[in-house]
């Protein structure tokens, strides 16, 4: 029982530290998404985790999962040219 608390608490802080390490080179699309959570899904986003940007076919691709203050977590993806990005909610589902 008591290695379960502390992998369980490792894996807290593992999690916990990947979102403060998920860096942008170009953040202005994260301030975009956390204005259509907030816009949408009524979610103050606290830290993201696992950003990723790339390139599609030429065309730039950015996803990322956010972490709201009421401990709700969205996958959020997008390539442009589309303004908007798609979001899933996740719930009990891996995401």
């Amino acid at each position: 029982m008591h290695s379960i608390r502390t992998v369980a608490a490792a894996a807290a802080i593992i999690f916990a530290t990947s979102g403060a390490m998920a860096q942008s080179a170009d953040p202005a699309w994260l301030d975009t998404l956390s204005d259509q959570l907030a816009l949408e899904k009524d979610c103050a986003v606290e830290y993201y985790v696992n950003i990723s940007e790339g390139d599609l076919a030429g065309r730039k691709t950015f996803e990322a999962r956010a972490q709201c203050r009421d401990g709700r977590q969205f996958d959020a993806s997008r390539t442009e040219p589309a303004a908007e990005f798609t979001i899933k909610e996740c719930g009990v589902q891996v995401c």
